[in-house]
């Protein structure tokens, strides 16, 4: 038996290269204006790709269409956020300063880096993943210790790491939870950043001793706010970055449509329709963000529980609704899982989170039950199963 995928095989996560391949095609040919070296699309039109072409459908002069290009197309919307903070970040690239996205967990920080990669340079694939066991190798290079052993130290020995080969190609390198990494890993950037260039030690002598950046090389790089047991950045390093971070939505209708975009799009993946009513998912986002900011909606005060109640967790909630009516239909209403899962959530870091949520059910979702809501009052109703 073998795991290899076979040519063309479906992927339960298409990366946003070949996702939105016609988009790119298709702004590459619509804006023509000046482009920083080696990048494939201009500033602008990275940014239209990121945040969407607003509705409109843009139009191709119609002699300039590519072939297997349409001529009107409308972008698609793929970051709920600001425009400006989308606008620094691609300034920064331009020119040739790194970037670096913070925020809380669950910020979609990783994904707008893959969207900022694909569009600048084709790929968002030349990553490396950072961790407590990143080593130096995975940024800079390793060896084929065959050929090593057969022939020594050559060029055709050393094994690239992604960010090696983004500097050959001049493309976008990314490098997640960099902060996760240990110092001494970290400070294997501050070369690239500043000199451009990495030395190969082994090869000292000849002209593969040093790796040049080819114009249009960059680095994006991410880092949690709230992560646990993470290694601080130098002074040294967090010079070469312009930092940008990367906040929760703020527009409930916004994050509501998010969700259910995403919940809907995972779960008819895997087959199943999607079922969760709109009142469903409003009161699940509007209990994440009042959990998530201390405050309802109302200005009524919450106790916060330390876990993260990001946008992303709050997608994973929706999509798990959706799924147990899809699987188990009439067995349970909907809405009655929904404390369930949310006590799932709030549990992961503190168990004192447990009594945190239920503070919640007996003050801002008692009062909306209390001012006639039907669903507040199905939640508070539920509020037993929080005891468990």
């Amino acid at each position: 038996m073998t795991t290899d995928l076979a040519p063309g095989a479906a992927r339960q996560i298409v990366p946003p290269e070949d996702r939105f391949a016609t988009e790119l095609a298709f702004l590459a040919a619509y804006d023509t204006g000046p482009r920083p070296p080696a990048w494939r699309l201009t500033p602008r039109a990275v940014v239209t790709f990121v945040m969407g072409s607003e509705g409109r459908a843009l139009a191709l002069p119609a002699d300039a269409v590519p072939d297997g290009v349409p001529r009107r197309l409308e972008i698609s919307g793929k970051f709920v956020g600001d425009r400006a903070l989308v606008e620094r970040c691609v300034v920064t690239l331009a020119g040739e300063r790194g970037l670096l996205l913070v925020g809380e967990p669950g910020t979609a920080k990783s994904m707008l880096s893959e969207l900022l990669s694909a569009a600048v340079c084709g790929t968002s694939g030349l990553v490396v993943q950072g961790t407590a066991g990143t080593t130096e190798d995975q940024l800079k290079y390793g060896w084929n210790y065959a050929l090593l052993l057969a022939q020594g130290p050559s060029r055709q020995a050393l094994v690239p790491s992604p960010v090696l080969t983004a500097m050959t190609r001049g493309a976008i390198a990314r490098v997640e939870e960099v902060t996760r990494c240990l110092p001494e890993v970290q400070d294997a950037l501050v070369s690239l950043l500043s000199e451009r260039r990495m030395a190969v030690p082994e090869l000292a002598g000849g002209e593969d001793a040093l790796a040049h950046a080819a114009p249009g090389f960059n680095l994006i790089a991410t880092a949690n706010l709230r992560d646990k047991g993470v290694s601080e950045m130098s002074a040294a390093l967090k010079r070469r970055f312009n930092f940008e971070t990367v906040g929760p939505i703020s527009d409930l209708d916004a994050e509501t449509a998010l969700v259910r975009g995403q919940a809907r799009a995972a779960v008819e993946r895997s087959g199943a329709a999607f079922q969760v009513d709109d009142a469903v998912l409003e009161a699940l986002v509007t209990a994440f963000r009042d959990l998530r900011e201390g405050r309802s909606a109302e200005g009524w005060e919450v106790e916060r529980p330390s876990t993260v109640m990001s946008t992303a967790e709050a997608v994973s909630v929706a999509g798990a609704l959706a799924l147990a009516a899809a699987y188990f239909p009439g067995d349970r209403d909907v809405l009655g899982l929904l404390p369930g899962h949310l006590l799932g959530v709030v549990r992961k870091d503190d168990p004192a989170d447990a009594a945190r949520l239920r503070g919640y059910w007996d003050g801002p979702v008692r009062r909306r039950a209390e001012q006639g809501s039907a669903t507040w009052r199905t939640l508070w109703d539920l509020r037993t199963v929080l005891e468990g």
